[in-house]
């Protein structure tokens, strides 16, 4: 797991910090979305917050800070719903097709949010910016251990660099329904898009499997 970096607060009660930090991250996400991180202020955030910048420098730094646990909580509530959405017990077509339609709905639950981390995340500090992409790694090996479950059950040919790749590809494909919604719901059912998705993946998996698109999965 990525080691969390501690931001610094004043105040000594951790609930009173998690209800503060919960309520600048749910201000500053929208803010960020409309204005940007750089255009967005501290005072605007406290604003959109319900607080006096006073109080919101008791529970951060800068305003840095505020975009760390941003990226953070959003990476956190995705992971989480994606790991409660994944059965790996007997990974089958029908398990990997659950799987991808789960975590689309997390990204579709979450398109502001994903579009704020794909906007702002290279405005992360040098310290932070490495946690996050560790963060987004592990989301990643998730679906690499589907995949790998998946390939194993089915005796399929499929090498790490062939798994890596699959798994980069449902990541990305999913992230993308949030970053090119203004283009892609113009044209697709979120339905539509995970079906398709997944039409691709299986013909990715019989592609470097070596198996011909008409050929049926059986389980080895």
């Amino acid at each position: 797991m990525a080691e969390k970096q501690k931001v610094y607060a004043s105040v000594k009660d951790e609930r009173l910090i998690n209800i503060r930090r919960e309520q600048m991250v749910k201000g500053a996400i929208s803010l960020f979305k409309e204005k940007g991180f750089h255009r967005t202020t501290t005072r605007e955030i406290a604003r959109k917050a319900g607080f006096s910048i006073g109080t919101l420098y008791e529970y951060i730094r800068s305003k840095e800070d505020i975009l760390y646990l941003v990226c953070d909580q959003i990476y956190d509530e995705v992971q989480s719903k994606i790991q409660d959405a994944l059965d790996l017990k007997k990974v089958t077509i029908e398990t990997i097709r659950e799987g991808i339609t789960s975590y689309f709905l997390v990204i579709d639950e979450m398109q502001d949010e994903v579009l704020v981390l794909y906007q702002e995340a290279k405005s992360l500090t040098k310290e932070s910016l490495p946690y996050v992409l560790k963060k987004e790694m592990q989301m990643v090996a998730m679906f690499e251990q589907l995949i790998q479950l998946f390939s194993e059950n089915y005796g399929l040919l499929l090498n790490d660099k062939e798994i890596k790749l699959l798994a980069h590809n449902i990541f990305v494909h999913g992230q993308m329904w949030s970053f090119r919604r203004w283009a892609l719901q113009k044209i697709y059912t979120l339905d539509e898009y995970t079906n398709m998705q997944v039409e691709l993946f299986i013909q990715g998996v019989q592609t470097f499997s070596g198996k011909k698109r008409d050929h049926p999965f059986k389980p080895a």
